[in-house]
C-alpha cells in the first residue's frame, strides 16, 4: 500500500513546472532520435548520460524515461515515410506502414502507429506499477545461488537471442565479461589484468564502454556505410500527410483490428520485455507473427495491413514497461536502453534491488509517470501537432549531424570523468565496436556481459564459499534449479528443437530436389 502511495506522489512530482519540462524535453529528444534513421534512444540517453552527474536523479530518471518511450515510438515515423525504420524495433511497421505510404495513406498509417504505441506504451508502464511490488517480494526468496543462476540464464538468453549469430554473440558477451575483470578483484582488495599500469587499477568505467559502444561506432558505421541523402522525395511525403485530419484512424478500422489485438500484442511485448537482453525488435516480430497468424485477412500482410502495424506497434512500446522490472530488481537491464539507464542510477548512488522499492520509491515512482504519460498523452499530441513536419527530420545533412556527434560523445565522455584516460578509452572501444559491427558481431552483447559479468564472478564465488566448495549448491537450491531449468527449456527450444527443424527441411530440400 506504501508503495501505491508513494506512486501517487510520484505523479504529484511530475507535474512540478521543472520536473514537467524535463519529461517534455526527453521527449521531443527521443522523439528527434528515434525518428532521424541510424539514431535511437540508446545513443540520446549514452550522449545524455554525462549530463545526468549534475543533475537531480528525479529530472534525470524522468527525461530517460520519456527518451525510451518516445524513441520507441518514433521509429515508426521514418519506417512509414520513406521505408528506413528510424529504430531496429520498427522494422515490421516499415512493411506495412510504407506499402500504406505508397497507396497514398502514409498519414493513416502514422496515425495507427501512434494509436499501438499509446495503447502499448500504457498498458506496459501500468502493468509495471501494478506488479512491480510482487516482483520485489519474489525477489528477496532469490538466495545468492539463485542468483548466479538468474545472471547464467540472462547472459545465455542475450547470446541465443541472436539466432543466426549465437556464436558471435557468446564471443561478444564472453569479450564483455572479460573486460569487467579488469581492475579491483570483486571479493578481495587486490587489483588484477591492470597491466602494469595504474590508470586501469580502479578497472574501466562504464561511461567509455557505454559511449564508445553506441555513439562512436554510430558515427564510424554511418560513414562507411556512406548512405548518401536521405531527403529523397521529401516534398511529395510531406504534401501526403498534410492535413491532421488524416492521422486520425476510423473507427471501423480500429474495429477491424480489433481490442484483442492491442491487448494481445501488449501482453506479449510486456512480458518479452522482462527477458533479459531480447528488446523492442523481438517483441514486434513476435506479436506482428502472432498477429498474422489468426488474422481474418492475412493476405493483407506486407501490402499494407494496419493490422499488422497495430500489433508491431503495441508491442515494442509495451516492452518498455516490462524492460524495467530485471533492471530495477536484479540490476539485469531488460534492452541496450535499460542498460544505459541502469548506468544512470549507479552513477546517482542507486543500487538495483528489491529494497530500492522500500526505501526510495520517491526517486523511482515518477520515473513510471513519466513513462505512462509519455504513451497517454504526449505521442497522441505530438502526432497531432508536429505530424505534418515529421518527415522533415530526416532532411538534416548527415556530415553535420554525425560530425556534431562525434564532439558531443568525446567531449561527454571526459566531463564525466575529468579524465583524458577515459575518453581514450571511449575512443578506443567506439573503434574496436565498430570492427565487431563490420564482422556482425553484437556489440549489445558486449555491453551486457560488461555489465553483469562483475554479478556472474561474484554470485558464483560467494556460492562456493557458503557450500565450501560444493558445486551441487545450485543443484540443490531451490531457487537456482529453478532458473537452471528455465535456462535449460530455452536452449532446447531456441537452439536445440529449432536446429533439428533446420536440419529437417533442409534434407527434405535436397531429396526433392531432382
Amino acid at each position: 500500500m506504501d508503495f501505491f502511495l508513494e506512486l501517487s506522489q510520484g505523479f504529484a512530482t511530475l507535474a512540478r513546472p521543472d520536473v514537467l519540462a524535463y519529461m517534455v524535453l526527453g521527449f521531443v529528444i527521443g522523439t528527434f532520435f528515434g525518428a532521424v534513421p541510424g539514431l535511437t534512444s540508446v545513443l540520446a540517453i549514452a550522449l545524455l548520460l554525462p549530463i545526468t552527474y549534475s543533475m537531480d536523479v528525479v529530472p534525470a530518471l524522468v527525461m530517460c524515461a520519456a527518451i525510451f518511450m518516445s524513441g520507441m515510438y518514433a521509429g515508426s515515423i521514418t519506417a512509414t515515410t520513406i521505408n528506413i525504420p528510424g529504430a531496429p524495433s520498427s522494422m515490421m511497421t516499415a512493411i506495412e506502414g510504407h506499402a500504406l505510404m505508397k497507396k497514398g495513406e502514409g498519414a493513416n498509417a502514422l496515425g495507427h502507429a501512434a494509436l499501438g504505441s499509446m495503447i502499448g506504451g500504457s498498458l506496459g508502464a501500468l502493468l509495471l506499477m501494478a506488479l512491480m511490488p510482487l516482483a520485489a517480494k519474489a525477489s528477496l526468496l532469490i538466495q545468492t545461488p539463485g542468483k548466479f543462476s538468474l545472471v547464467l540464464f540472462a547472459l545465455v538468453v542475450i547470446v541465443i537471442v541472436q539466432r543466426d549469430a549465437i556464436a558471435k554473440g557468446l564471443i561478444a558477451t564472453m569479450l564483455g565479461v572479460m573486460i569487467a575483470t579488469i581492475g579491483i578483484d570483486v571479493m578481495q582488495p587486490i587489483p588484477r589484468f591492470n597491466f602494469g599500469t595504474e590508470m586501469l587499477v580502479e578497472g574501466i568505467d562504464m561511461m567509455p564502454i557505454i559511449i564508445g559502444t553506441f555513439a562512436i561506432s554510430e558515427v564510424l558505421y554511418q560513414a562507411h556505410q556512406n548512405q548518401g541523402d536521405l531527403r529523397i522525395s521529401l516534398s511529395q511525403a510531406a504534401s501526403s500527410i498534410i492535413r491532421r485530419r488524416d492521422f486520425l484512424p476510423s473507427f471501423a478500422q480500429i474495429r477491424e483490428i480489433g481490442i484483442v489485438t492491442y491487448l494481445k500484442s501488449a501482453l506479449l511485448g510486456y512480458g518479452i520485455g522482462i527477458l533479459p537482453g531480447v528488446g523492442g525488435s523481438m517483441a514486434a516480430f513476435v506479436a506482428y507473427a502472432d498477429a498474422k497468424r489468426r488474422s481474418r485477412r492475412p493476405d493483407d500482410y506486407g501490402k499494407g495491413s494496419r493490422e499488422g502495424i497495430a500489433a508491431a506497434e503495441a508491442a515494442n512500446n509495451s516492452m518498455c514497461g516490462g524492460a524495467f522490472v530485471p533492471m530495477l530488481m536484479f540490476g539485469i537491464p531488460g534492452d541496450p536502453t535499460t542498460a544505459i539507464v541502469l548506468g544512470v542510477l549507479v552513477i546517482n548512488g542507486l543500487q538495483p534491488g528489491p529494497r530500492l522499492l522500500e526505501t526510495q520509491t520517491d526517486l523511482i515512482a515518477p520515473m513510471f509517470a513519466s513513462l505512462l504519460v509519455s504513451a497517454l498523452v504526449l505521442i497522441p499530441l505530438t502526432l497531432f501537432l508536429l505530424g505534418p513536419w515529421f518527415v522533415r527530420i530526416v532532411s538534416i545533412p548527415k556530415g553535420l549531424l554525425y560530425a556534431s556527434i562525434a564532439v558531443v560523445a568525446l567531449v561527454g565522455s571526459y566531463v564525466a570523468t575529468f579524465s583524458i584516460f577515459q575518453m581514450a578509452l571511449a575512443l578506443l572501444f567506439g573503434v574496436f565496436a565498430f570492427f565487431l559491427r563490420q564482422q556482425n558481431y553484437p556489440t549489445v552483447s558486449l555491453l551486457l556481459g560488461f555489465i553483469l559479468g562483475p554479478d556472474l564472478e561474484q554470485y558464483l564465488r560467494r556460492s562456493l564459499s557458503l557450500s565450501d566448495g560444493d558445486p551441487t549448491v545450485f543443484l540443490t537450491s531451490p531457487d537456482s534449479l529453478f532458473f537452471l531449468a528455465l535456462l535449460a527449456v530455452f536452449v532446447y527450444f531456441m537452439v536445440i528443437r529449432k536446429s533439428k527443424q533446420a536440419g529437417i527441411e533442409g534434407k527434405t530440400t535436397v531429396e526433392s530436389d531432382p
